[in-house]
C-alpha cells in the first residue's frame, strides 16, 4: 500500500508541476481524475482488508462481526463523503 501512495505522490508533483508550467487546463484535470481515481482504488483496499482481519478477529475471539461490518460501512461512507 505504501508503494501506492507514493505512485500517488509522484501524480500530485507532477500535477503540480504542470500548473506551475501553466499546462493545460484539460491535461491537468486529466492528471488530478487520474490521482483521484488511484485514490479511490486505495481506499477500497484499505476498508476491504480492514473488513477481512476484523471479520478474522471476531472469528478467532468467538464475537459477533456484527459491528466489524457497521465500523466499516461507516468507513466506507465517510471515505466516499455519504
Amino acid at each position: 500500500m505504501i508503494n501506492r501512495i507514493h505512485r500517488i505522490q509522484g501524480q500530485l508533483n507532477g500535477v503540480i508541476k504542470m500548473m506551475e508550467e501553466e499546462k493545460n487546463c484539460k491535461d491537468v484535470i486529466s492528471q488530478l481524475s487520474a490521482s483521484k481515481s488511484s485514490i479511490q482504488r486505495l481506499m477500497g483496499i484499505i476498508i476491504s482488508e480492514n473488513l477481512v482481519e476484523c471479520v478474522k478477529m471476531s472469528e478467532e475471539n468467538s464475537e459477533d462481526s456484527q459491528a466489524c461490518l457497521l465500523y466499516t460501512s461507516d468507513a466506507a461512507d465517510e471515505g466516499l463523503g455519504v
